[in-house]
């Protein structure tokens, strides 16, 4: 089996082409970005920490199809003005840094809300939700809970999880817009 990260980009990889431009919400270490950079046109990267934001421009050295922007996820659309096809969330901490410094659900809740509304159809977003700590915990709860209102008709919506691990492992959620 698949770990929940190795998961998410098949799914990503499985969805998007060489053609198609995808944004990164959470660049966080660039492991994500890294990914796309390899197997889309562009990338679209966001953080709000600088040190997120240098260490995934340092992971990218080699590569020149990407932006990565310090600025909250929330404000995408300033940014970006073309369509796009995949969207990846890696949402909590940084990994090694600041743990105080976490994604916050009512910015998730209205970024998350305006990708689904500018995602091309057929466009993928994939969301790593880390649940072990306060506020992913909540994070979870109430993305789930908007995840489930979304009309069957226009999306498809993925919960893969590991169900027998202990200290509340991440999990991945995906939607496809279908229309």
């Amino acid at each position: 089996m698949k770990s929940v990260i190795e998961y998410s980009h098949a799914i990503l990889k499985e969805h998007l082409t060489s053609n198609d431009i995808a944004l990164d919400m959470t660049v966080g270490n660039g492991h994500d970005t890294l990914f796309l950079v390899q197997n889309v046109k562009f990338v679209y990267g966001f953080d709000i920490q600088k040190i997120a934001c240098l260490n995934t421009k340092n992971r990218l050295a080699n590569y020149q199809n990407y932006q990565i922007i310090n600025d909250s996820h929330e404000n995408f659309l300033n940014y970006v003005r073309e369509t796009f096809k995949g969207v990846i969330f890696n949402l909590g901490y940084l990994p090694k840094g600041n743990k105080e410094i976490c994604t916050q659900v009512s910015t998730t809740l209205k970024t998350l809300d305006l990708v689904l509304k500018h995602l091309e159809t057929q466009g993928i977003c994939v969301i790593v939700i880390y649940s072990g700590h306060q506020e992913g915990y909540q994070e979870a709860i109430e993305l789930e809970e908007y995840l489930r209102q979304l009309d069957q008709k226009e999306y498809d919506v993925l919960k893969y999880q590991y169900i027998n691990q202990i200290n509340n492992p991440p999990y991945l959620v995906a939607i496809r817009r279908k229309k």
